[in-house]
């Protein structure tokens, strides 16, 4: 029995040794698995904290980008830069509508260094081609640019339809100034935009008129009555014909017997580029006078030529001319259709004894 209990106590000891021994050998590796157990513990909650600061920043859009602080903004490449420019090359107007050319030949009246008295009247007639794209519509004026205005009007309406590649004749009136000397007065026209053009290489520049003024002013007044030993005789001319006519494209005017085609004719009426026409048959000749009714001295004296007379704008002035029988007279436009083109006119031909 006793020797029973000894062998008990031993293997209580023995036991006990052994646990202290285990424990004590398994004490290194708990700390071990407890320090890498806390570590990775340590780098779940950093990774769970970025995701949650991951999930809490915004989401940039790309359709509507907005750059931070520290993001740089694209510069813009040099292929933008030519689109830019490009788009904006195309979208400004076109210069090509309105556009002037000098017809053949630009001064039908007046030439330049034309000598006129002071206060003299006169009209000054520019022929004009349509050198654009556009139509020279009654919205076109011809306006005073520069220079001296010669008691002009500050803008005379285009009459009638001008279509690109035709010529017009275009006149205003105007006053030589009472004092000597030379002027000069710019002009150009105007389309229904206000913009300004005109002629030359650009087709911007003005036309102009010269006139150079010299003699004796023009007197308006009552002439003075002169004592006389006996009475002049002045032999009146007598009157060939007068009256008023219609003329329409294609007719054929006697300018002696105030007849339409019945022969004998010195003008014909006609349509060309669409301009209206008299053109001289049979030697005639004639010229553009002004508003005022010319005498029989004005026309005799006037600078008559055959070359043709577009009518679309001479409402209202006379025409001097001398017939195939060398009889003088003057043509009054009174008005022009701009429906079927008929020209209403009156003609007055002296009868020379």
């Amino acid at each position: 029995m006793k020797q029973f209990c000894t062998t008990k106590i031993y293997f209580v000891l023995l036991v006990g040794f052994i646990a202290v021994g285990i424990v004590g050998c398994n004490l290194p590796a708990q700390a071990t698995t407890t320090a890498t157990l806390n570590v990775t513990q340590a780098y779940q909650t950093v990774e769970a904290r970025l995701t949650e600061a991951i999930a809490r920043t915004p989401t940039i859009s790309p359709t509507s980008p907005r750059p931070t602080a520290t993001q740089a903004l694209p510069s813009p490449s040099a292929t933008q830069s030519v689109q830019t420019v490009t788009q904006a090359v195309t979208q400004s107007p076109s210069a090509s509508c309105n556009r002037a050319m000098p017809g053949v030949p630009i001064d039908v009246t007046i030439p330049d260094d034309t000598v006129l008295r002071p206060g003299e009247k006169f009209t000054k007639v520019w022929r004009l081609q349509n050198a654009g794209t556009c139509d020279w519509t009654s919205d076109y004026s011809l306006v005073w640019f520069s220079g001296e205005q010669l008691d002009a009007p500050q803008g005379v309406p285009i009459v009638g339809n001008t279509a690109p590649g035709a010529s017009v004749d275009l006149s205003v009136e105007m006053q030589a100034p009472e004092t000597a000397g030379t002027y000069q007065s710019w002009w150009k026209l105007r389309n229904p935009s206000g913009d300004l053009f005109g002629i030359g290489p650009n087709y911007d520049a003005a036309f102009w008129v010269r006139i150079v003024v010299e003699g004796e002013p023009i007197t308006t007044g009552t002439p003075t009555v002169t004592e006389t030993l006996g009475p002049t005789l002045t032999p009146t001319p007598g009157i060939q014909v007068s009256g008023p006519a219609t003329l329409q494209f294609g007719d054929l005017y006697d300018l002696d017997q105030n007849e339409v085609n019945l022969g004998g004719e010195e003008l014909s009426y006609q349509e060309i580029a669409q301009v209206a026409t008299l053109n001289t048959i049979n030697n005639t000749v004639m010229s553009i006078f002004g508003p005022n009714q010319p005498a029989l001295s004005d026309c005799q004296n006037s600078n008559l030529s055959p070359d043709p007379i577009s009518v679309n704008n001479l409402a209202g002035s006379y025409i001097c001319y001398r017939t195939n029988l060398a009889l003088p007279g003057w043509m009054y436009i009174n008005s022009l259709d701009p429906e079927n083109g008929n020209l209403n006119v009156e003609i007055f031909t002296w009868l020379i004894p």
